[in-house]
């Protein structure tokens, strides 16, 4: 049965001062602002000019037939359509670019900071679903950013301008459009803090699916192996279905909610036609001046119209501003202390000190574990599965940081140096290699981004990997697709390898990278894994016991404790965990062979 995807950012109660964080983005283009909000108040006012130019025209020319007059009001009406139009257009431009300018530099902070988070974050949250916040909700913030603004500025002053015209005019229909509006605005507020919640859970429910999709298309080729292509298609429909029944319900209430408003600002118009009429009639307003009073008044009511669809928009940018600031206020739980100072060329010593860990409070993984590696030393993590050796491993790096106790490089607490300094000098091999979609080349670089293309085959060659390189159709620069996808598993094992030998670090890990292959590649890869770790601290997850016999020192973990610790020939001696997992994995891979 298909449960219901569940929101790991999301929050039950919105912040309110989404807007105002969104706004706050706008200091680096003061002058870009300023400039625009000029242009925007000499469009605006010219456009107040036209219901002005009516009166004139109903009291002047038509009345008294003054042909004169309406030659210079046309010339008037076309130079000021002109000016408005030039006008209009740098507003539009300016505010345009102030937009796109916020909305670039909070995807670039956002991205920033995801890139800073720990492996905990991404532990608990769904790729596809960061990625849509980062997409479709950033997207929904530049509309408001955009579009939105530009209006909700001209209809402010719009707003403005004729209501003061309008009180100069026949302040006694004025009062009465004080009178409506009170309520309209109430109407709009309440409309709002709907289309807002509405709006959040549109965007939720388009992440869910977003991950879904992403999740198992990255997942096609298992998918496709228990023709499992019917089943994740209806699994996306249930998902879209959602997605679609939260659109369409937003829809009706968005599409409801202009309309409603206009509604409201017009029949207030009405009455104005009504008792303006009765004020023509009693001689207390010309002819002239009910037309210019019902133009204003009609701006009035079309500004109202606009600004209730501009706070139903900005209400929805509100939800996925939420969203994206909840991700750019996600704290560093791995970061860099205060006082970090930079770790100097290591030796490559490394010291576990009474290491304890738990992932989830009071659930440990690692029980005070404390042992040290010596510089160049080759030690392996051996230990069933589940048994805390990829958790200890992850601590070197500060992938994580432990719950207890402290790692010692040099005798540093890595703790207390720059993550910079400490990564830069340790390099990592996975048991799966992952690439990236550009070039060989692109991938090598990775480890050393001003390599010159003689280390580049150097560090091939090294690898093991140049003569099939040098077969490819474009040799270093021929893509390798998605996750490496265009070459075997044994290529990708030894562009992986070439990249950390660009790297050149003192410490290296390595996570069983052979496990995997066949047994041509699995001979290419060690060969070049033995030049890689020659003179480097190497420590090694072993998912294949007969690969670490040559190890300086085997640490065996069990249940998160390390319970034997020697060499291959000392811990069969003892005869152990370590010895019963070596025999049963012999017993197994030579059941298997034949």
């Amino acid at each position: 049965m298909l449960t219901k995807l569940r929101f790991p950012f999301s929050k039950t109660r919105p912040s309110t001062n989404e807007i105002h964080r969104l706004l706050s983005y706008l200091g680096p283009y003061r002058k870009y602002g300023a400039a625009a909000v000029v242009s925007l108040l000499f469009g605006s006012a010219l456009g107040l000019v036209f219901p002005w130019v009516m009166q004139n025209l109903v009291d002047t020319v038509l009345r008294r037939g003054n042909l004169k007059e309406l030659d210079r009001i046309a010339v008037l009406l076309g130079v000021t359509f002109l000016a408005r139009a030039v006008f209009n257009y740098f507003q539009s431009y300016l505010l345009a670019f102030i937009g796109e300018r916020i909305v670039t530099d909070i995807r670039r902070e956002v991205y920033t900071h995801l890139q800073q988070l720990s492996l905990r974050f991404y532990t608990n949250r769904r790729v596809g679903e960061i990625l849509s916040r980062l997409a479709s909700d950033v997207t929904l913030v530049r509309i408001a950013m955009t579009n939105n603004l530009a209006s909700l500025l001209s209809q402010l002053f719009v707003f403005g301008g004729s209501l003061a015209l309008m009180l100069a005019l026949n302040w006694r229909l004025t009062m009465l459009i004080l009178g409506i509006a009170p309520f309209i605005a109430i109407f709009a507020v309440v409309f709002g803090g709907r289309l807002r919640r509405m709006s959040t859970e549109v965007q939720d429910r388009l992440a869910s699916s977003n991950a879904l999709a992403q999740e198992i298309l990255n997942g096609v080729r298992v998918v496709k192996a228990f023709a499992r292509e019917q089943y994740e298609a209806e699994r996306y429909g249930i998902e879209i279905e959602r997605t679609f029944d939260a659109t369409v319900h937003l829809a009706r209430v968005r599409s409801a909610y202009g309309p409603l408003i206009t509604l409201l600002a017009f029949l207030a118009l009405t009455g104005i036609v009504w008792f303006g009429g009765q004020e023509v009639l009693l001689n207390r307003l010309t002819g002239g001046a009910l037309v210019a009073f019902l133009v204003y008044g009609a701006n009035v009511g079309g500004a109202l119209g606009a600004y209730a669809g501009i706070y139903a928009s900005m209400q929805e940018a509100a939800g996925a501003a939420r969203r994206i600031f909840e991700m750019i206020d996600e704290p560093l739980d791995i970061a860099d202390a205060p006082h970090a100072m930079p770790l100097p060329a290591v030796n490559g010593s490394i010291n576990f000190e009474n290491i304890s860990f738990e992932y989830t409070s009071g659930l440990p993984v690692l029980h005070n574990i404390a042992f040290n590696i010596q510089p160049g030393e080759v030690l392996a993590l051996v230990g069933p599965s589940g048994s805390g050796k990829t958790t200890l491993f992850n601590l070197i790096p500060r992938f994580y940081d432990p719950t207890a106790g402290r790692v010692l490089i040099d005798g540093q607490d890595i703790s207390q140096v720059t993550l910079l300094s400490l990564r830069s000098q340790i390099g990592l091999v996975p048991q799966e290699s992952v690439l990236f979609s550009g070039s060989i080349c692109d991938n090598l670089r990775y480890g050393k981004l001003d390599a010159t293309d003689e280390e580049l085959a150097e560090a091939a060659r090294a690898a093991n990997a140049e003569e099939f390189i040098q077969r490819l159709p474009q040799g270093y620069n021929t893509t390798v697709g998605e996750h490496g996808a265009k070459l075997s598993g044994g290529q990708r094992q030894r562009v992986a390898i070439a990249r950390a030998i660009l790297k050149n670090p003192r410490i290296l890990l390595l996570d069983e990278a052979t496990s995997s292959l066949d047994s041509e590649s699995e001979g290419l890869v060690q060969e070049a894994l033995e030049r890689l770790m020659k003179g480097r601290t190497t420590v090694i997850i072993a998912h294949r016991l007969s690969t670490i016999q040559k190890a300086d020192r085997i640490a065996v973990i069990d249940e998160g404790r390390l319970v034997e610790l020697g060499n291959h020939t000392e811990l069969m001696t003892l005869d152990g965990l370590y010895a019963r997992l070596y025999r049963l994995q012999f017993r197994i891979e030579r059941y298997t062979l034949g």
